[in-house]
């Protein structure tokens, strides 16, 4: 559950959609790329007006899963802003050592170039105007309505819509603690007992994960479900957006309530946990009045941890 929103305009230009959209093709002026997959790019942008067309080109093509549209997938980005005869750097997250969750609706020049290639891939993507911002640009980037953006993107690794907790299954909580009951691919149900909730933060895990245990620093990406105990409320969930979240754990300043990052750090990839929090390490005295929680209110959340990456 995420306490501070944040969202970079230049990272946004990944994320946010624009209008238009055309089919692949190769054009000149060429944009040259060089360097290994998971290392910062070389990338010669020549010094004239970029062509009207969508340029897609894989250069290096991976062996893994093929990205379907429903996807979310952790990769790599750099971007260049292409502006009449010149360009300039606007984001990397190579440089900045921040991998990125790609998930939502992408522009859509960005999501042909995408959308069928392999995880292990790197792509670069040159998107004219037409197929990015379309018209308006975005202001809150630096992109004009004339600009081309050229992209280069490492895939690292895909998760599907419903992906899940895949560990050993160890408590399904009780015992003065919620009940969680749960299909695999589906959303956890959570039943909350008719006791009062512990004071200070719980963490049980439900599946034990088999992968690396989660460290301060990471980009977590996890399914999750929240509920107020004293109503059983559900009041968020990512699996009602047919997407996963991802935070940075232990991050300054802060991405999530303090209860997520105390009990999911040391937490195992591929786990399932519930997190018991108190209103201290929750939203405090405060609340969060526009997800109906009051001051008083512990909380109770069903995370599945499906990836950590360091940055």
């Amino acid at each position: 559950m995420r306490r501070i929103a944040v969202l970079l305009p230049l990272l946004a230009i990944g994320v946010l959609a624009g209008c238009g959209g055309s089919s692949s093709s190769t054009a000149k002026p060429v944009v040259k790329v060089s360097g290994a997959f998971g290392q910062p790019p070389t990338i010669k942008i020549p010094a004239e007006k970029a062509g009207g067309s969508l340029t897609v080109k894989t250069l290096i093509h991976g062996t893994g899963p093929v990205l379907q549209r429903t996807d979310a997938f952790v990769g790599n980005y750099a971007i260049y802003i292409w502006s009449g005869t010149s360009h300039r750097l606007a984001q990397s997250s190579f440089t900045a050592h921040r991998p990125t969750l790609f998930a939502g609706q992408l522009l859509p020049g960005l999501e042909t170039a995408l959308i069928g290639q392999k995880m292990g891939s790197r792509v670069l993507a040159v998107i004219p105007p037409k197929d990015g911002f379309g018209t308006s640009g975005n202001p809150q980037a630096g992109v004009k309505p004339t600009d081309t953006l050229v992209f280069v993107v490492d895939m690292m690794k895909d998760f599907k819509a419903n992906a899940s907790a895949t560990g050993t299954a160890e408590s399904n909580g009780g015992k003065g603690l919620p009940t969680v009951t749960a299909v695999n691919g589906a959303a956890p149900t959570i039943k909350m007992p008719t006791s009062k909730p512990p004071a200070t933060l719980v963490t049980r895990t439900l599946i034990k994960g088999s992968g690396p245990a989660v460290t301060k620093g990471q980009m977590v990406v996890a399914q999750y479900v929240g509920a107020i105990w004293s109503t059983g409320k559900v009041f968020d969930a990512s699996w009602n957006r047919h997407q996963p979240f991802n935070f940075t754990i232990g991050a300054t300043p802060t991405q999530v309530i303090a209860g997520w990052d105390k009990g999911l750090l040391g937490q195992t990839v591929g786990s399932r946990v519930m997190l018991v929090v108190p209103p201290a390490d929750g939203y405090g005295k405060s609340g969060s009045p526009q997800a109906g929680i009051k001051g008083t209110d512990t909380l109770v959340f069903v995370v599945d941890v499906l990836g950590a990456f360091s940055t």
